[in-house]
């Protein structure tokens, strides 16, 4: 199959019995940048962009495609330089990147060749080493959204922002 001009974004996630919510990061290898980031991936010809999340977690950690997967309504563009260059052709310069989480039971992923490793941690801790801010964006909708469905209707919007701060742009 041939690479579709969009790119998926997809966070992992965990909820313990106590209702701590962790999510899974995962570190690009050396060759690639070396940065955490979440599973990403390019769509392939025919698939949708949650067709090609499921692909992808699959593939870079083992993840079962039968696992809850919630399209979250963050959004980029990114630019192809980022991706994998001018394959569409020299006028397409940014194409979409469509944002998933993926809830999951077990604690053990299975690296692709495309990672060196993974941590599972709290979200301050994985907000500070994110590389880039569309993943940073999509974490805080995730987070916010997971924690709201943990809480129920006990908690105000106000008191679940204390604990879900928003983020400061990168300026790399």
């Amino acid at each position: 199959m041939s690479r579709a001009p969009f790119q998926v974004l997809v966070l992992p996630y965990g909820i313990t019995p106590d209702n701590t919510i962790h999510y899974a990061l995962f570190r690009r290898e050396s060759s690639t940048g070396g940065y955490w980031q979440g599973i990403a991936g390019g769509g392939e010809n025919g698939e949708s962009p949650l067709e090609s999340a499921k692909r992808e977690t699959h593939e870079e950690a083992g993840i079962d495609p039968s696992n809850e997967f919630l399209k979250l309504d963050s959004f980029a563009m990114v630019p192809v330089a980022n991706v994998c260059g001018f394959r569409w052709g020299s006028d397409v310069l940014v194409i979409p990147e469509h944002c998933f989480g993926v809830k999951v039971e077990e604690d053990h992923l299975q690296l692709s060749h495309e990672h060196s490793e993974y941590k599972w941690l709290d979200y301050g801790r994985a907000m500070e080493l994110l590389h880039w801010d569309s993943n940073k964006c999509a974490l805080w909708e995730l987070n916010f959204r997971v924690r709201r469905e943990l809480q129920g209707t006990s908690e105000s919007v106000e008191d679940l922002m204390q604990d879900s701060p928003g983020f400061e742009p990168s300026l790399d």
